[in-house]
């Protein structure tokens, strides 16, 4: 799912994204949940925003980590740029999803019994 931003603040703001679904998609992550993005090339963790004092979730997501740095660097000197972005899943995104489908599997007789394989 490909779209497009404006480097415009320090968040991505969901109204600003062209593409209907990928704002769909990003508003279904609840609050301080994380994403993985590719950002004009560059792939990193992305949270979305916790609530404010007022209870409201706000609509964007700001870069954590490594992101976070870039991001700012953009801001500062690429500000107004439109550049491509997507969601990125990786193996790690992959896997905690499916934690939650089988958590029977998580006690530890099954670790002890599956640790080598």
């Amino acid at each position: 799912m490909e779209s497009s931003v404006t480097v415009s603040d320090h968040a991505i703001w969901f109204k600003h994204l062209p593409n209907r679904t990928l704002q769909n998609r990003l508003a279904d992550l609840g609050p301080e949940a994380e994403i993985t993005l590719e950002a004009d090339g560059v792939t990193g963790r992305w949270r979305r925003m916790k609530r404010g004092v007022d209870g409201r979730l706000p609509d964007a997501i700001i870069p954590i980590g490594p992101m976070k740095v870039i991001w700012n660097d953009w801001f500062r000197n690429r500000r107004s740029a439109v550049i491509p972005l997507k969601i990125v899943t990786t193996a790690d995104d992959y896997l905690s999803a499916q934690t939650v489908l089988f958590s029977e599997w998580a006690s530890p007789e099954d670790d002890a019994a599956f640790n080598d394989l």
